[in-house]
């Protein structure tokens, strides 16, 4: 007789590390899964460290077999959201499990009895606190390098999700995109840039030093608030999360891959961040730091040949008017400069055709496609 499923709240810093570490057990044979570091994501799900709790309520589980973890899920109450923008569901994360449609079974009931407790309609994952979070379970793509701002799982994950009656909600795909040389970068890419500064008295700004991109950054949450509020999955970024991820990823930007442009008062339009590919590093890496893992971060940082698109965002007044061609021409300055050949985008969702309009100047393949996945309770 098959021994039955225990699901435990964890709720001390012991438990959060086995959460964290099930998923090193999980993919320890796969290649494509690229580890997080373990501190970070301990004090991510850490309400003693995290300020998204503020506004949000986080339950999280291991569903236990044999005294064996066989799977984990997180069940996270975004109050912005249900109270705001009156969208009354419970999130899903952090969803991990074996291939046993009865533990993935027992960890979405654990989640749907919470969000049925505190009266909400729907279930909705995989997501994280906030949409500067993870988001999106893998649908295509499986046998594609991961990155370090992205979800993987294996290709059971969706098949569990639709035998458990959830329907797909939000779709993203990602691009791959192939970098020309100089001499053969889209010429109307550079022509319409310098076109649009001169028409609207813009000027492109470029950096050498973190420390000349601190005065832009709060104005750059700022814009992405106004570029993807209209979006079905946006919620509104509060300023303490903007300060907790300044201070979780400014270690990994490269100044020299952030673009900006601003009016003649110095105010924001547009920016993009662009991030080194860590990928290879962080395998090395393999959830620790120390005592040489911020080693093979820092090499990363400086030598590498591929890169990821991290954020964009255009102010409203100026989006349609060609903000992104001066930003794509600066950057291209700095792809040719490194030898970046390879760069592939953030998961971008199905309906935002004004981004994807913008790859259309380059070679490149939609290489990944993910999902969330939604229930009624």
């Amino acid at each position: 007789m098959e021994e039955s499923i225990e699901i435990v709240e964890i709720k001390n810093i012991s438990d959060y590390k086995k959460f964290v570490n099930f998923q090193f057990k999980l993919y320890s044979d796969n290649r494509y899964w690229i580890p997080p570091i373990i501190n970070e994501e301990i004090d991510t799900i850490n309400p003693n460290k995290n300020p998204v709790y503020k506004n949000s309520n986080a339950k999280f589980y291991l569903a236990y077999r044999n005294k064996k973890i066989v799977g984990r899920i997180a069940a996270i109450i975004n109050w912005l959201e249900v109270k705001q923008i009156k969208k009354n569901k419970v999130r899903f994360g952090w969803f991990d499990f074996i291939d046993d449609i009865s533990v993935s079974k027992a960890l979405l009931n654990t989640v749907e009895a919470f969000g049925k407790k505190n009266g909400l309609e729907k279930i909705e994952g995989p997501m994280g606190f906030s949409n500067l979070d993870k988001a999106g379970m893998l649908i295509e793509g499986f046998n594609e390098m991961g990155t370090m701002i992205t979800l993987y799982n294996y290709p059971y994950y969706p098949k569990h999700l639709k035998k458990h009656g959830y329907k797909k909600e939000a779709v993203w795909i990602e691009y791959e995109i192939k970098i020309a040389s100089s001499e053969n970068a889209p010429g109307k890419i550079k022509k319409f840039s310098n076109l649009i500064l001169k028409r609207y008295n813009l000027k492109a700004l470029n950096f050498k030093k973190k420390n000349q991109i601190l005065p832009y950054v709060d104005q750059m949450f700022k814009l992405l608030d106004s570029t993807y509020n209209s979006l079905q999955t946006y919620v509104p970024i509060q300023d303490y999360q903007i300060k907790h991820y300044k201070e979780k990823y400014l270690r990994y930007i490269s100044p020299d891959l952030i673009k900006c442009v601003v009016d003649k008062d110095n105010d924001l339009i547009g920016f993009v961040i662009i991030m080194p590919s860590y990928a290879k590093a962080l395998r090395k890496v393999n959830g620790s730091l120390f005592p040489f893992g911020f080693l093979y971060l820092l090499k990363a940082s400086f030598y590498y040949d591929k890169a990821s698109f991290y954020l964009i965002g255009i102010r409203p007044d100026f989006q349609n008017k060609g903000i992104t061609a001066i930003l794509f021409n600066e950057i291209q300055k700095t792809f040719n400069k490194r030898n970046i050949s390879i760069v592939e985008t953030n998961p971008e969702l199905e309906e935002n055709i004004a981004i994807q309009n913008n790859w259309k100047n380059y070679k490149n393949r939609v290489h990944k496609r993910r999902a969330t996945f939604s229930k009624k309770l």
